[in-house]
């Protein structure tokens, strides 16, 4: 017997990056090959391999807004923020369900490598002074945020907070999908988010992959990543009940995958064979084959290994195709968002898709011969755009891929 599966479709976009709070601050900045990276100023950087990140700069929240009483943890006002403008963007009532109650038909998946890490920082100061904060020991919970967004959304259906690194954002959209297309839900929010803090980029400094120089990705004088704050969501959306009430459609969403390379926990394995992987299964599950993919929004960190890895891994799937696809990476405009990263990166590929353009890999630098596809390197570009793929990576091997299809 034969199950019906739904088509998946996107109808709502929301981001906060470093770039402003808004899509249309995140594609105008891109599209200008505008950068959104500072010297951290929200806590004192020194020590660590590089001062400067992706800092939400000028930002107010207003939890009234939301029906909170007090301020919740910062990476979850990023998050509110991004998915309110998701959700007025889909033309949806703020609370998805008119009646109020809680719709039972509406989910969420969220994504976040570090939860409320700067409530992280306020509860362990309480504890060393001996006065453990419950408030804090609450905020920094990888559950609070997600429980947040259902009180303020009114989300009565599937909800599943996911953290695999930094294929996280990618992951929510994947799941949330799967949640549409198997029936257990008509609409689900889906996306990423996470924010600065002392304690985390103290970890990843340790860890090396961050540069002490620039972020300049597929170049050959890339150094490693920067790591930067912000949230995006994507309001996903069954495709027939989405053309019913009539709502504007980005684009669809026709197969994910997500896989784990089972080799290091920060370096990618020889020729990116996790990636290749994650790609080409995902692109069977879309049925598209390599010729008929036009464009790729790369995880594209900036670190030596891994950008080659992901050009070997995209050859290795496309073969002679790959010269025929646009590859972009977006982190040298906004840097490494973290958990928010490939959320972030699946709303820029569904503006592509949407308005036929891609966004340039901002501050590249000199050609490396090992990594030789079409970066777009000189600026945005118009292109005809029917199927494109977002790919993201994170550490502990995990991979993350999204295909994503041209409304039809």
């Amino acid at each position: 017997m034969s199950v019906h599966l739904s088509r998946v479709a996107v109808t709502g976009l929301g981001v906060v990056t470093p770039l402003g709070v808004g899509t249309q601050a995140l594609w105008k900045g891109l599209l200008a090959g505008r950068r959104g990276l500072s010297r951290i100023s929200k806590f004192d950087p020194s020590g660590l391999r590089n001062e400067n990140a992706g800092q939400i700069n000028d930002w107010r929240f207003e939890p009234s807004k939301f029906g909170l009483d007090k301020q919740p943890d910062e990476a979850a006002q990023f998050l509110l923020t991004a998915a309110a403008e998701a959700v007025a963007d889909a033309g949806m009532d703020c609370r998805l369900c008119p009646s109020g109650e809680p719709a039972a038909r509406a989910g969420v998946v969220l994504a976040t490598n570090f939860g409320g890490s700067l409530s992280w920082e306020s509860y362990m100061a309480s504890l060393l002074a001996g006065t453990p904060s419950v408030a804090a020991f609450g905020d920094f919970s990888f559950h609070s945020a997600l429980a947040t967004v259902c009180g303020a959304f009114a989300i009565g259906g599937p909800a599943t907070q996911l953290s695999v690194a930094c294929a996280s954002g990618t992951g929510a959209i994947g799941y949330g999908a799967e949640f549409i297309r198997t029936g257990q839900a008509d609409v689900v929010l889906a996306g990423g988010y996470d924010s600065l803090a002392p304690s985390q980029l103290s970890g990843l400094s340790l860890l090396r992959t961050m540069t002490d120089d620039d972020i300049r990705p597929f170049s050959a004088n890339r150094s490693g990543t920067l790591f930067g704050e912000g949230a995006g969501v994507l309001v996903l959306e069954d495709l027939a009940l989405a053309r019913e009430r009539g709502a504007r459609i980005y684009c669809e969403v026709l197969s994910s995958w997500q896989n784990n390379n089972a080799y290091h926990l920060t370096a990618p394995d020889s020729g990116g064979a996790g990636m290749a992987r994650v790609l080409q299964t995902a692109l069977q599950k879309a049925k598209v084959a390599p010729d008929e993919l036009q464009h790729i929004n790369a995880h594209g960190t900036g670190t030596e290994y891994h950008d080659v890895a992901e050009t070997e891994a995209i050859k290795a799937v496309l073969g002679a195709a790959a010269y025929n696809v646009t590859v972009v990476s977006i982190k040298g405009a906004i840097s490494h968002l973290m958990g928010a990263a490939g959320a972030v990166e699946g709303v820029v590929t569904a503006l592509s898709l949407c308005h036929q353009t891609v966004p340039p890999t901002t501050n590249y630098g000199e050609l490396d011969p090992a990594c030789d596809l079409d970066y777009v390197t000189a600026g945005a570009r118009e292109q005809y755009i029917e199927r494109a793929a977002s790919i993201s990576a994170g550490i502990g091997g995990d991979n993350a891929c999204v295909i994503f299809g041209r409304a039809q």
